[in-house]
């Protein structure tokens, strides 16, 4: 909603200083403009992106209409969910909860969270975060450097999106001259239909490049910085389990190896460290 407000406010500025400077919008209404601009952006967006880009980028753009891509409460469910997690193995060993990781669905700790257990991609991230010490694949120091180079590659596969979609950006204003000029070349056909006819075209050619530009600085760019902004987010959630996951089978106390996941959470979301205390002490786990 917050981005559909700003595009609002884009929107009803520029329309609202056009009117108040004399001007008509319904001038500016040029379908032929429209068509092309839309139509060749477009297809530079279908040209630069695979079928998976686009895929992902239709799926961000929706998150991004909804809001955040994680919420506060989500956080506070991966911290209370690692706790528990590691509370167990503490007791019995890394082999406790191997049941766990194999059948996440099947967990009496993993189900408690639907936000997470619900999720594919976070769920694999966690087995791969923690299977490979539990098989003893995998010595603990190596782990940090494996689930980089894991996250890493998960980040650039999100970030596609945001790169097809900054050249979109960045070519509108180009596009729009592409426009303007054809409108110009028509123009130049209309001469002997007097001045009032070539004003009309050369205003419509000229709403080309306003268009371009316009799309391009108020509404894509922006957009793609939004993307990016709620990746960068999402990538937080992942850095979290890394870091838990990593301090905690390298001998750190469960509790302390959720307070280093905790500080991965960006300020506004982050819960403070007795707020916590408090909600793990309701999980029932001991330290």
């Amino acid at each position: 909603m917050v981005l559909l407000l700003g595009y609002l406010i884009v929107f009803g500025s520029a329309m609202g200083g056009f009117m108040l400077a004399g001007g008509n919008p319904i001038v500016l209404l040029h379908i032929s403009e429209i068509v092309t601009i839309c139509g060749i952006g477009t297809g530079i967006l279908v040209i630069a992106s695979p079928p998976s880009v686009l895929a992902t980028l239709v799926h961000q753009v929706q998150v991004a209409l909804k809001g955040s891509p994680v919420s506060k409460d989500e956080f506070i469910d991966l911290l209370k969910l690692l706790y528990e997690l590691f509370s167990k193995a503490r007791r019995g060993g890394l082999v406790a909860i191997e049941e766990d990781i194999l059948d996440p669905s099947n967990s009496p700790i993993l189900s408690k969270y639907p936000s997470f257990v619900n999720d594919s991609g976070k769920v694999e991230f966690l087995r791969n975060s923690l299977r490979p010490v539990i098989d003893g694949r995998v010595r603990p120091e190596h782990l940090l450097g494996l689930l980089e180079n894991e996250l890493e590659t998960v980040h650039e596969s999100e970030n596609q999106p945001v790169h097809v979609l900054q050249l979109v950006g960045d070519s509108l204003p180009g596009v729009g001259i592409v426009a303007a000029v054809m409108g110009i070349i028509n123009t130049m056909g209309s001469v002997a239909d007097g001045p009032e006819k070539v004003g009309l075209k050369v205003a419509a050619a000229l709403t080309g490049t306003f268009l371009g530009v316009f799309l391009a600085y108020g509404f894509v760019n922006p957009l793609a910085a939004r993307l990016k902004s709620n990746n960068m987010l999402h990538a937080s959630y992942y850095i979290m389990i890394m870091k838990a996951c990593v301090s905690f089978v390298n001998g750190m106390a469960p509790i302390m190896a959720v307070e280093v996941a905790r500080r991965c959470i960006q300020p506004d979301l982050q819960p403070t460290a007795d707020e916590l205390e408090e909600m793990l002490k309701s999980t029932g786990s001991s330290k």
